[in-house]
């Protein structure tokens, strides 16, 4: 089997092991007349070759390459459009080796950045292996192409289990930390936009002692960033309203529901950021200033998703109401400019019956006359 020259992000040796599923023997290499360019497109950004005279792309030579090599490449490249091809590179030493270049399916911008390998990984490194590593639990499960078109969505599941990692105070729960729990064995569910994911673990007991082993299912989602836009001025806050499927399937006769403006946290992207663009979107909505809220699971008994939630400040008039949304993801958004009063008697009578809008509303109630003080 050919050698393989891999560059850019694949020079980061933990994501090029993910990928290959396996630590590979490597050297160190470079392809003259060309460079390693940042491509632009999606978080963690990805690298193109660039023809460019008199420069020098940095790679690794896998000297023990295999079939398979070739495959988790392609899979994780989401393909080959511009074809592999044997091409000359040189070691370290000037040694030239000739090599096949597996080249990157995304064409750069004539002005692409260069792309340095340091300030990537300190930035993106963590995320773009756990983008990896979905990505290649598909391997062999699930198409090419499918991967490759939910690779932002992959990225953003990555994403939530860097977010996870700041945690949350302990002071009234024990601080059992995960070296705690044992996954026995990892079972296959379905990959897809939502991930289920099939385990059996055990784990120690707050009497010390481990439990026995036993089998659990988690669905595997993303963090969202919800924002409840108040004026503290008229004292109003502005809901949306839209059709959820989770409604219908449980056969609610009127799956319509109210929320505030919501949506899933792109990779990299902070929550507060996530929280102005949908007010934007849903509601085209500016909002002056953000004031965190709750941060909290919807329902850890099964599920990851974790919800980032804010109050935001700006002016709301009867001209915000109307339709909104977005229409390349299907949105069919209404909004509702009503008295803070008015929103509380809906939770009263069970009309707002999505539980983080209750509970951001309640927070509301706690904080309203400072709020209404300030401003």
């Amino acid at each position: 089997m050919p050698e393989v020259f891999v560059f850019g992000t694949l020079c980061h040796p933990p994501l090029l092991d993910i990928v290959l599923g396996r630590s590979a023997r490597v050297v160190p290499a470079f392809l003259a007349d060309h460079a390693a360019c940042l491509d632009g497109q999606g978080r963690p950004p990805r690298t193109a070759l660039c023809a460019s005279p008199g420069a020098r792309a940095d790679g690794l030579i896998v000297t023990d390459a295999t079939p398979q090599d070739f495959a988790r490449l392609e899979y994780y490249l989401g393909g080959y459009s511009d074809g592999i091809r044997q091409m000359q590179v040189r070691g370290l030493d000037g040694t030239p080796h000739k090599v096949l270049v597996a080249l990157k399916s995304v064409a750069p911008r004539a002005d692409a950045p260069a792309f340095v390998l340091a300030p990537w990984v300190a930035r993106w490194g963590p995320l773009a292996c756990g983008t990896a590593h979905e990505i290649m639990a598909r391997f062999g499960v699930a198409d090419m192409a499918e991967t490759a078109a939910l690779r932002p969505f992959l990225a953003a599941r990555a994403w939530a289990q860097e977010l996870a990692r700041r945690g949350a105070p302990h002071t009234l729960r024990s601080d059992r930390g995960r070296d705690t729990v044992e996954l026995v064995r990892d079972r296959p569910g379905f990959e897809g936009f939502f991930r289920l994911r099939a385990f059996d673990l055990r784990h120690r007991r707050f009497d010390g002692t481990m439990s026995d082993t036993f089998g659990r299912e988690s669905f595997v989602t993303y963090d969202a960033a919800l924002v409840l836009p108040y004026d503290p001025e008229t004292d109003r806050v502005l809901l949306v309203e839209q059709l959820r499927y989770g409604t219908y399937m449980r056969g609610d006769p009127f799956p319509s529901v109210l929320e505030p403006p919501a949506g899933l946290v792109d990779a990299g992207e902070t929550p507060e950021a996530c929280a102005l663009r949908e007010a934007r979107e849903e509601a085209g909505l500016t909002l002056r200033a953000l004031h965190p809220m709750l941060r909290a699971y919807a329902s850890p008994g099964y599920t990851t998703e974790f919800y980032h939630c804010f109050l935001g400040l700006c002016s709301l008039s009867e001209a915000d109401n109307g339709l909104a949304g977005l229409e390349e993801e299907n949105e069919d958004i209404r909004n509702h400019v009503i008295s803070f009063d008015h929103a509380m008697t809906l939770v009263d009578s069970g009309e707002i019956n999505v539980a983080p809008l209750a509970a951001m509303l309640l927070w509301l109630a706690r904080h309203r006359d400072r709020l209404r003080a300030e401003s």
